[in-house]
């Protein structure tokens, strides 16, 4: 406890919808890295906004890659602090309690995000596709398959995980 910052804290979970759990499950190492690095991006990117927080903030993301129905469901879990540093870095910059990010935009941003990368691992031949996805290796196939995706919600959560004074939640 000593080593935590005495600011609320919020678990952030980053998912992906099904069609692309199928493509991750055939292409673990790529996909897995994008989720990071999409849902890393993301929240930097929201967080450093002045309309949202203005502050450079961290976190610690974990993969889980099977759900509660013991299904293939890849997600990652944020832990992340209620603020960030300044710009300047000269001062903390808290979030309001209860509230850390719009997930709304975190979502979308998530989103476009994760695809932009996809659709760059397949066009640099990164992606492998076997059994009932093996027609996906076809770059028109593919564009069609993300496209639906391109409309849909992704689900993004935060919530809030107490604080250092009254221990986590």
């Amino acid at each position: 406890m000593e080593d935590l910052l005495p600011v609320e804290y919020f678990h952030v979970v980053f998912t992906m919808p099904a069609p692309i759990a199928d493509i991750a499950c055939q292409n673990k190492a790529a996909v897995y890295g994008l989720l990071f690095k999409a849902s890393a991006q993301t929240l930097l990117t929201i967080a450093a906004d002045p309309k949202h927080l203005g502050a450079k903030i961290g976190m610690t993301s974990v993969l889980h890659t099977w759900g509660s129905a013991m299904t293939h469901h890849p997600h990652v879990h944020v832990i992340v602090p209620g603020g960030g540093l300044s710009r300047d870095a000269g001062r903390w910059i808290g979030c309001r309690p209860g509230v850390f990010l719009p997930v709304k935009v975190l979502s979308r941003l998530f989103r476009r995000l994760f695809l932009e990368g996809l659709a760059r691992l397949h066009k640099a031949g990164k992606s492998a596709f076997f059994g009932d996805l093996v027609g996906l290796a076809d770059p028109d196939t593919f564009a069609a398959h993300l496209s639906p995706l391109r409309k849909t919600e992704w689900v993004v959560y935060a919530k809030p995980r107490g604080s250092a004074r009254s221990g986590l939640n």
